[in-house]
């Protein structure tokens, strides 16, 4: 396959996910809340969720361009298109994919009646991927360096991982008093794939001989690295099983290990101002499964005709002296990777009360609670070079006695204008909601610098049902 088609692949990846839940985060009327805060003031009898419908998340964007930049019929030939996406790119355009697929969840409340103190448990699947847009790799695959004398290419763009893993995990809330609710979530990681190149350097440099057009010095620095857990049985000519089957197998039974740890705060200020914060994903993965990892390390000088590196059978020998001073070597050792840690923070100012007889422990029981909230929440997370963060404002209504709105303004890495839209609400005991944000795109999708979405069904008890 010819260099530019490999370069429009890795350009299709650009399509990517955040992992930021700004309309889930504090949505306390859904249970899946408490995996973003653990921390989070909801209460319940007992819950499960639907199993695999209780949390399906999909989220598509990009930093530097859109579908429509590179599929419009607008006349355009489709190289140009590419060619201009790169041009107008940087080495720090992110590329960031998460998806979520909750298998089963589920939570009761420990003690009687009167308890506070709640369990919460669930397996989910996880797919992560975080790249930074490689320029100058993308300049040469598409353009070749003729056109550049005398520039350095960065080897160090390239900085990509990839994860798919099973996330196990357990967790404990307790409102401690009126003020204060503190929660945690254990964790076991089972990573089935992981792929990780981020500690790159190195460079490519040619330039032509003063008086001698036809002559050239190239100088290639390369200090690569690849580090895969899970893949290489896959790369095997003998390999004749089915990837998708195998890698779901290893995610779910056969994995590589590890640990992690949520934690979250809830603390009224006043009756109708609260303050939160949580941390997220907290862990790491010891990858010590079907491990290998591939080195391209070494530095190779040449002076004379532009020298071609594809064809091994050059003969000045070119192809032979290249991979002598640059050679491919292969490890076999374990490796730790650590997760995407998540930190969220918020504070919200509830109004307008109003009583109700909803759902309460006794039916003469009258509570208050309020119409409206609104505030801000704060979003970081870890990356390679700097943090993903985001702001959001947001809105939040009791339409009905059992339907709930949230309504969020996001400013983001991918977008300054994301609108995103929660509701969520309860027939009998059926709790079911959907969120999706940047809904102003929706009326060209194509067009869209980023779209999410994320929908679940859970059963809810309370106890007004003994």
């Amino acid at each position: 396959m010819r260099e530019k088609y490999l370069i429009l692949a890795l350009f299709l990846q650009l399509s990517c996910f955040s992992q930021n839940k700004e309309v889930l985060y504090n949505f306390t009327s859904i249970p899946q809340s408490s995996l973003v805060n653990p921390g989070a003031d909801v209460s319940y009898k007992y819950y499960f969720g639907f199993p695999v419908l209780s949390g399906v998340s999909a989220n598509l964007g990009s930093s530097s361009f859109s579908v429509y930049d590179l599929f419009a019929d607008n006349g355009v030939d489709f190289n140009d298109k590419v060619r201009s996406i790169v041009n107008k790119s940087s080495r720090n355009d992110k590329v960031v994919t998460n998806q979520q697929l909750e298998i089963f969840s589920g939570g009761f409340r420990v003690g009687g009646r009167e308890s506070r103190s709640y369990i919460s448990f669930g397996v989910y699947q996880e797919f992560d991927f975080f790249m930074y847009m490689p320029k100058d790799l993308a300049i040469l695959a598409l353009d070749g360096n003729k056109d550049y004398m005398g520039k350095v290419f960065n080897l160090g763009d390239l900085n990509v991982k990839a994860e798919v893993l099973s996330v196990f995990h357990v967790g404990f809330h307790k409102k401690m008093n009126d003020k204060l609710v503190l929660g945690a979530r254990a964790k076991i990681y089972s990573s089935g794939a992981n792929a990780t190149s981020v500690h790159n350097s190195g460079s490519i440099y040619t330039v032509q001989e003063l008086g001698t057009p036809n002559l050239y010095t190239q100088i290639i620095s390369s200090n690569l690295e690849l580090k895969t857990s899970g893949l290489s049985t896959f790369t095997k000519d003998e390999y004749d099983g089915n990837i998708a089957r195998d890698i779901a197998n290893n995610t779910f039974f056969n994995g590589s290990l590890g640990l992690g740890l949520d934690a979250g705060v809830t603390y009224y200020l006043k009756e109708n101002l609260q303050v939160t914060a949580s941390i997220v994903d907290l862990g790491f993965v010891n990858q010590s499964k079907d491990i290998e990892t591939l080195t391209y390390k070494g530095t190779y000088q040449y002076q004379g005709a532009n020298p071609d590196f594809t064809n091994p059978d050059d003969p000045e020998n070119v192809f032979d002296e290249f991979k002598k001073a640059i050679p491919r070597d292969t490890l076999y050792n374990k490796y730790t990777t650590w997760r995407p840690t998540k930190i969220y923070t918020s504070v919200e100012y509830a109004f307008g009360k109003h009583r109700s007889n909803d759902d309460c422990n006794c039916k003469e029981q009258v509570k208050e609670r309020y119409r409206n909230a609104a505030g801000l929440q704060f979003f970081a997370m870890t990356a390679p070079r700097e943090p993903l963060v985001a702001v959001t404002a947001f809105y939040k209504r009791n339409i009905f006695e059992k339907l709930d709105l949230k309504a969020t303004y996001t400013v983001d890495t991918f977008s300054s204008t994301n609108i995103g839209l929660g509701l969520s609400g309860t027939i009998w005991k059926l709790n079911i909601y959907a969120l999706v944000n940047n809904v102003l795109e929706y009326k060209d999708i194509s067009k869209a610098s980023s779209a999410a979405f994320q929908l679940g069904i859970n059963f809810v008890f309370q106890d007004s049902e003994d």
